[in-house]
């Protein structure tokens, strides 16, 4: 698909079907992964994938919503800010930054394969980080669930026009 019609149909799905995803497809999707930009190329973080397993229910249950649980793979992006870059003059740590860039590259990667996901952060941090038993310079930054999506449709998408997003000087 072209990449208007991909950022235009990909949208955070939070349905999904009773379908496990391919092998070929998550090792594409993590490839996607793998190749995003990051500051200085440091890729301070790491990605936990869990798929058939207990810990993927114990994983699950990090996050309220019950929707959550039909997804047949969830992915933990977690960063690592000793790793990271920051900039000098104010020490801005960019963690957070290349984090959003890597989940963006495994959205649209998703989407292009006909997967759909949904950036979740309000969960409970400290059962994450116990059920990955991080150490403490590692922080959970999002859980991202992935599967097929139930329905077809797009839903319509609201966005703020570009006046009121762009400044041109």
């Amino acid at each position: 698909m072209d990449f208007k019609e991909l950022i235009l149909t990909r949208y955070s799905v939070r349905k999904f079907k009773d379908q496990a995803v391919e092998a070929d497809k998550l090792q594409t999707i993590l490839e996607a992964v793998k190749y995003a930009p990051s500051a200085v190329n440091f890729q301070p973080y790491k990605v936990y994938v869990f798929k058939d397993s207990e810990m993927l229910e114990q994983i699950k249950e990090c996050y309220h919503r019950e929707w959550i649980n039909k997804a047949p793979v969830v992915l933990v992006f977690t960063g690592v800010h000793e790793m990271a870059w920051k900039r000098a003059q104010d020490a801005k740590d960019h963690t957070d930054i290349d984090v959003a860039i890597a989940v963006d590259h495994l959205s649209l990667q998703a989407a292009d394969l006909g997967l759909g996901t949904c950036w979740v952060c309000n969960f409970d941090v400290a059962k994450v980080r116990d059920v990955l038993k991080l150490e403490m310079g590692e922080e959970p930054i999002a859980i991202i669930p992935l599967g097929y999506p139930l329905y077809d449709d797009v839903p319509v998408k609201k966005r703020k026009s570009l006046n009121e997003i762009v400044i041109e000087i």
